[in-house]
């Protein structure tokens, strides 16, 4: 089965970092394009940042520059490095894999980490 394990979420200053780490398992991680969304309250789900399986990354305006997500296909893991973190990055960070196949398409979610900026 498909599992996505979200950590490193927590509490920090703005200004600080913080580096989330989404561990993957029932899937082939090296062939999958990885994401990572966010929610916060009361706000629809954004996706943030993507990294396909060859290390080409794509990121929301309202993160590039700060955010940088990479993978460690030995370890069937992606992370998302967050710097500069301000107030409005404050949210619930999910993990994400779309799986495309000719006859169906899946996509498969994290239990998410909570990321509180705040002074």
């Amino acid at each position: 089965q498909v599992q996505l394990v979200e950590s490193g979420g927590g509490l920090v200053q703005p200004g600080g970092s913080l580096r989330l780490s989404c561990a993957a398992s029932g899937i082939i991680f090296s062939i999958n394009t990885m994401n990572w969304y966010r929610q916060a309250p009361g706000k629809v789900r954004e996706l943030v940042a993507s990294i396909t399986s060859a290390g080409s990354t794509n990121y929301a305006d309202s993160v590039k520059g700060r955010f940088t997500i990479s993978r460690d296909n030995a370890k069937n893991t992606v992370y998302l490095q967050m710097n500069s973190l301000k107030p409005e990055d404050t949210a619930v960070y999910y993990c994400n894999v779309k799986i495309l196949g000719i006859f169906r398409n899946d996509d498969y979610w994290g239990q998410g980490t909570q990321v509180t900026v705040s002074s």
